[in-house]
């Protein structure tokens, strides 16, 4: 089965990008819409009910552009708001949660660290998924004020760095030998994380997981595009579209959209 429509994406803000450009490398054909809630961020300090109406304000907008599945490149709108999503609406969605398992499976310490919004760490989806790992220690640190910092444009700067040293040097000090990523803006800072890190300490996010998911429910449920050109990108942010151009590296343009 063939299918044309596009792939929508949404998130509370820039960060979602990490998981489009894991999307869109494994499926380059298929035309994508992002849609960037910047003016809502960062969803991990919302209500569960105030994550659950937003995320149903981006179903119904990429909706209305006739996407064919959606993905919720958002760990703390996915913990909180995808089993509302699924209930509702006929389109599959793909979620994304902190990639704990193949870290639990693979810590040689048995002992990782997860950085993630409150949203997500004080999620249910997110604490049953802890339970099953009880052999391995597992670290959580909220991650205040990161995002504001990426979505102000402050990737670099000298306040990213003391926050993420006073997040990750108790994890060193306590003998992690990964480090999961649960939310999906993080992993802009990988290349800050791996100077703060030793060496040994491996760091996982979700992006090529849920590129791969993606692919499969395409396959299985909704079509795949059988176009052989490179698939057309729209990003669209509620805020300064500057900040995702410039996490974009000025090589797609951004429109601004009022929602």
């Amino acid at each position: 089965m063939t299918n044309p429509q596009p792939i929508g994406l949404f998130d509370s803000g820039v960060g979602g990008t990490s998981i489009w450009a894991a999307i869109h490398q494994l499926m380059p054909y298929e035309d994508t819409i992002y849609l960037a809630d910047s003016k809502n961020a960062p969803y991990g300090l919302k209500s569960k009910d105030e994550i659950i109406a937003l995320s149903m304000k981006n179903t119904e907008y990429l909706l209305s552009r006739n996407a064919k599945i959606i993905v919720v490149a958002c760990n703390t709108a996915t913990t909180n708001a995808i089993k509302e999503l699924r209930a509702k609406y006929e389109v599959p969605f793909i979620g994304i949660e902190p990639a704990i398992k193949p870290a639990a499976l693979h810590s040689k310490a048995q002992k990782i660290g997860i950085l993630a919004t409150k949203g997500t760490l004080s999620s249910e989806l997110f604490n049953k998924a802890v339970e099953l790992y009880h052999d391995t220690i597992i670290l959580e640190q909220i991650g205040y004020g990161l995002v504001e910092l990426i979505e102000g444009g402050k990737l670099n700067s000298p306040e990213m760095t003391q926050l993420l040293h006073s997040y990750l040097d108790p994890m060193i000090r306590e003998g992690i030998d990964y480090l999961v990523l649960g939310c999906s803006h993080y992993p802009y800072l990988i290349p800050q994380l791996k100077e703060i890190l030793p060496d040994h300490i491996q760091i996982i996010d979700s992006g090529e997981a849920v590129a791969r998911q993606t692919l499969h429910v395409l396959k299985e449920k909704s079509g795949l595009n059988d176009v052989v050109h490179i698939g057309k990108t729209e990003f669209y942010s509620n805020i300064n579209p500057q900040v995702l151009t410039d996490i974009l590296q000025h090589k797609y343009s951004v429109s601004y959209l009022d929602f």
